[in-house]
């Protein structure tokens, strides 16, 4: 089905089993690595770009790095070859009209919603044929093209609920209006999310009518609709806040999907784990627990909360560190996406030893 990745039905099986906690044959493992220099194909030629802004906005540079970087990969076991239009985690709220400023490996949207008086609402309003959206389509026809019937090409970053009303406001002034404006935020998020539910169908119609599966930044799959939902504002707020603005759009996110995994990124954020685990519509947990405390080891429990309550999840890995990993835990829901492997016969031998983990 695509030339990196010619055992992708296969491969498919085994995420559904991975969705349901269920091994078919091992656990999901995903690895990459270089192929071979005599393999490889030239990089593109270097662009000159006047300002950031403009190289992030160039599609030709980016389907050029995009074709290179998935003809140069290897991407064994599980690993899926897949690129995605990307302008940045904020780019939901730059379809409202918020400015973006491009950095070097990131960009950042500036607050336009200044008051909440109706005026100020009634402006907020989506725009899929703006210089973002447009934008985002161009990108995605541009790599559909590219990699057809040879990578897979994936929705962008979509943020909505409370990550996209806090791009608007400013996440310091979005803890006040918690206070102060909690019915106006929760009007909001009702609107954003079903604003943000006509835009994923936008993406994946047309991704789905160019026969790709359904994809995005994390490299997961389905047969069907696959959503990572995340809400990174609620590290600052309180349980119940939590639970009564948002947690409701997370759930409306996640109604029309087949298969969701949550992205809870930050330690703060970990209290919400068991409220997560308690919907159907979440089958997987993405945990992220920050910079300084991003190893595995720290976090056995959580890892063996999410299994015990029948879900799945992802851990990074490094290859020395499987044996640990294989005491520590069960092999029924867990992906390893495994570092450390260099080539085809270091990716084999670790593949190996997961093909013989069991309880």
């Amino acid at each position: 089905m695509f030339e990196c990745k010619p055992d992708f039905d296969a491969v498919l099986d085994r995420y559904e089993a991975w969705w349901d906690a269920q091994i078919i044959d091992r656990p999901l493992v995903s690895m990459t690595f270089p192929r071979p220099q005599r393999n490889q194909i030239p990089p593109p030629a270097p662009r000159h770009h006047a300002t950031l802004r403009d190289r992030w906005l160039d599609t030709q540079w980016v389907v050029e790095q995009a074709c290179s970087r998935m003809a140069n990969t290897c991407f064994h076991a599980d690993a899926l070859p897949v690129t995605y239009p990307n302008l940045g985690p904020e780019i939901f709220s730059a379809l409202y009209g918020c400015p973006l400023e491009f950095g070097e490996t990131t960009s950042w949207s500036l607050p336009i919603l200044h008051d909440w008086g109706q005026a100020a609402l009634d402006q907020l309003q989506l725009d899929l044929t703006g210089p973002y959206g447009a934008k985002l389509t161009e990108m995605t026809d541009a790599l559909i093209e590219a990699g057809r019937g040879r990578f897979i090409v994936g929705y962008t970053d979509l943020h909505g609920g409370g990550d996209a009303v806090a791009a608007f406001r400013d996440p310091q002034q979005l803890c006040l209006d918690m206070i102060e404006h909690p019915a106006e935020v929760r009007s909001l998020v009702e609107r954003i999310t079903t604003d943000f539910l006509q835009v994923y169908d936008f993406y994946h119609r047309r991704l789905s009518a160019a026969g790709m599966p359904s994809t995005t930044w994390l490299p997961a799959t389905c047969r069907g609709k696959f959503h990572v939902p995340s809400n990174d504002f609620s590290c600052m707020i309180t349980d119940r806040m939590f639970q009564d603005i948002f947690l409701p759009g997370i759930v409306r996110e996640c109604e029309p999907m087949d298969r969701c995994i949550y992205h809870l990124d930050g330690p703060q954020a970990l209290r919400y784990l068991d409220i997560l685990l308690d919907l159907p519509q979440i089958h997987a947990i993405q945990w992220v627990p920050g910079a300084g405390r991003d190893h595995w080891r720290q976090w056995v429990p959580v890892y063996r909360r999410i299994q015990q309550r029948g879900k799945s999840f992802c851990l990074n890995v490094s290859v020395r560190e499987l044996p640990e990993v294989f005491q520590a835990l069960r092999p029924e829901g867990a992906w390893l996406l495994v570092s450390g492997v260099s080539d085809q016969e270091s990716a084999a031998a670790a593949l190996d030893r997961i093909a013989r983990w069991s309880p």
